[in-house]
């Protein structure tokens, strides 16, 4: 720093503020000092500088699966806003497993993050929640909301995105309605399951439980598997909504397999709006959520958290839109 001080002709306390970025430098003097720097391939030293302010610029993320296309999305928004404020991420994977989502919790408090963008496993995360709450780390709850936790959170409302895709299923004529619900024991889950039954309700309509699956994991193979059971019953529904956009693809290709047509015998809505709802064919209609927004908004309120520990918990509640495209369409002539 003495170096580079001599060489724009500045003090080094200068430098160390353009660095730090912690006071005002003219214009003049700090272009200078970028220079000087540049020109000398000098490289502040990261972990002294963490040292020093306590504060390593990391942020932790826990998400449940991250070959999930909806967390990749997500994750581009959070990287974006992070490289943008000076800030890295460590991404961790937690397989859906509540024991590792445990030790990562454990793993990035140890590694000092500045703060953890959290990603439940399931409703059981609330006890991980709360053992960062009292070491008092920075967190935001995304996208999977964790019951009876206060804490910073951006969601959307998915008690109104399951009413959303039920009453467009309904509008279509379809009464014979399916679901296929990812794991019960979270709460997006039942909530979306609960938007199902309100707009059976609306309408009047009795729920076939029967016609409900609940699989273990939003993932393609358990859509599948749903598929097959509903689509081989004696009096298989119309319609299926999938809570996922990865379980509606599931559905396409059982359908297809059973060589049931979609839309013309089988109408089809997921959840999401992942890219690959446009190449599946047909190109699926589902409830679009904004990923990268999702990913963006957690992402500047984890850092504002991290400068002012002592703001009230917010709720960031981002909207949701119906989005009609190819594999949704009129119940069959005949159907019950």
């Amino acid at each position: 720093m003495q170096e580079v001080a001599e060489r724009a002709g500045v003090s080094v306390t200068t430098v160390s503020h353009v660095i730090n970025n912690t006071r005002f430098v003219s214009d003049d003097s700090r272009q200078r000092v970028l220079k000087a720097m540049e020109e000398m391939g000098y490289q502040p030293n990261a972990l002294a500088r963490s040292l020093r302010r306590q504060q390593t610029y990391t942020i932790g993320v826990i998400v449940p699966d991250s070959a999930d296309p909806f967390y990749a999305e997500v994750v581009r928004g959070v990287e974006d806003v992070s490289f943008e404020q000076g800030y890295t991420i460590t991404l961790c994977n937690s397989d859906g497993d509540i024991q590792k989502e445990g030790q990562y919790t454990n793993l990035l408090t140890e590694k000092r993050v500045d703060g953890i963008l959290f990603f439940a496993t399931s409703n059981e995360s609330r006890a991980h929640v709360r053992s960062l709450q009292k070491r008092q780390v920075p967190l935001v709850v995304v996208d999977r909301q964790v019951p009876n936790m206060e804490s910073d959170l951006v969601v959307v409302d998915n008690i109104i995105g399951g009413q959303m895709a039920t009453r467009h299923l309904l509008e279509w004529g379809h009464r014979r309605i399916g679901c296929i619900s990812g794991p019960i024991n979270l709460l997006l889950s039942e909530q979306r399951l609960e938007g199902f039954r309100l707009a059976m309700a609306e309408y009047n309509l009795p729920v076939d439980e029967r016609l409900i699956k609940i699989v273990n994991a939003y993932q393609y193979q358990p859509g599948y598997q749903a598929a097959q059971e509903l689509l081989t019953l004696e009096n298989p529904p119309t319609a299926i909504f999938a809570f996922n956009d990865v379980l509606a693809v599931g559905v396409i290709n059982a359908a297809r397999e059973l060589g049931i047509a979609v839309p013309e015998q089988l109408s089809v809505i997921g959840f999401d709006d992942l890219r690959l709802a446009l190449y599946v064919n047909p190109a699926l209609t589902t409830i679009g959520q904004p990923m990268y927004e999702m990913g963006e908004k957690a992402t500047g309120m984890l850092i504002e958290r991290i400068e002012n520990q002592e703001l009230a918990p917010r709720l960031q509640q981002l909207s949701l839109k119906l989005l009609v495209r190819q594999s949704t369409g009129p119940v069959p002539n005949g159907s019950p």
